[in-house]
């Protein structure tokens, strides 16, 4: 072959090469540096983007349509007047929230509450998957699963009642007590054990919910790894703290920026049914104090107006959450493209 049929000549890698296919006049794809348009993955995932109308929907009616409510924050709102008569006062709700010693107990209380719970219930999840990940026999898994996954489905109506029943002035500990010469005691009663009852009645009924993500993502760690490790003589800690960590670690991120963001929702109902009997003074807490604001006294815009304040804090804790994790290597909720 001379020089100039070799350099003419196609390389084996063009020749291979499919030729790059235009948009034709039908609107189909078209294969390009760009990738397909908007019209061709419109048609492309149309039955997908279909499926996903009911959750869209249900997310615009009780999510973003109601956002528009939080007008009200910067009104003197009368529901017979509604948004449109009420008039403005700006800045009056938030001013008067934070000359409030109630809201301020009540921050305190959350924090300290949310505190507690990320100290003592969001590692429990994590110990308790790593824990039924290494049981062998696959029946007995299945029957522990069900086990730890049962009070998820309790109301907290019926897990405080239980708790009642084994901890209260008329309960088991304190029959057993006044049994054996002793005064009784009532625990549920005690504001000094609040923090210890409450973040026990919640690692009772969520921390075997919490593990299915765990459990999710230990799944997915590839199982040749721990098989190496053995083989290099690692025993059961090692391949635990080198690979079974490792890889749980960007979920472990993940759920902890959202605890973050969701630091001041410490919950409603758990609270509410046991505020009477510990107290205010330590019980009360942000979700508690917007409802007595609005439902119980009827000033609609402090309730607003705390609970646009709790909000706009979980977002901005979600952010720089994000922002570190991004810096300590990990991918976070999400990242810019």
């Amino acid at each position: 072959m001379t020089e100039r049929a070799a350099a003419t000549a196609p390389s084996p890698d063009r020749a291979l090469a499919p030729p790059p296919r235009r948009r034709d006049r039908s609107g189909r794809g078209r294969r390009s540096g760009r990738g397909p348009s908007l019209r061709a993955r419109w048609l492309r995932d149309r039955s997908l983007l279909l499926m996903t109308l009911p959750a869209i929907g249900l997310l615009a009616v009780f999510h973003y349509v109601p956002t528009f409510g939080n007008i009200i924050a910067f009104q003197q709102y009368n529901p017979w007047d509604g948004v449109a008569g009420s008039p403005w006062v700006g800045l009056y709700q938030f001013e008067r929230l934070f000359t409030d010693p109630r809201f301020w107990n009540a921050v305190g209380n959350t924090l300290v509450i949310a505190a507690v719970q990320l100290v003592f219930f969001f590692p429990v999840p994590i110990a308790l998957a790593i824990l039924l990940d290494s049981v062998l026999a696959r029946r007995v898994r299945l029957v522990l699963q069900s086990i730890v996954y049962m009070p998820h489905f309790f109301s907290w109506v019926l897990v405080v009642t239980l708790f009642q029943q084994i901890l209260g002035g008329a309960g088991l500990v304190s029959q057993a007590l006044r049994g054996a010469g002793y005064a009784p005691l009532d625990i549920m009663a005690s504001p000094d054990a609040f923090l210890l009852v409450v973040t026990s009645q919640m690692v009772w009924k969520d921390a075997g919910w919490g593990t299915i993500i765990f459990l999710a993502a230990l799944a997915a760690i590839d199982q040749n790894l721990y098989e190496s490790a053995a083989v290099d003589g690692a025993n059961r800690w090692r391949r635990m703290w080198h690979i079974t960590l490792p890889g749980l670690r960007p979920v472990i991120v993940l759920l902890l920026i959202l605890k973050l963001g969701d630091i001041l929702n410490v919950g409603f109902e758990q609270f509410y049914l046991q505020r009477d009997a510990f107290g205010s003074g330590v019980s009360e807490v942000m979700d508690t104090y917007v409802y007595h604001q609005t439902l119980v006294t009827g000033n609609f815009s402090a309730g607003a107006a705390a609970g646009l304040l709790k909000g706009a804090v979980g977002l901005v804790l979600i952010l720089v959450a994000n922002k570190t994790a991004h810096l300590m290597g990990e991918h976070g909720v999400y990242r810019r493209s």
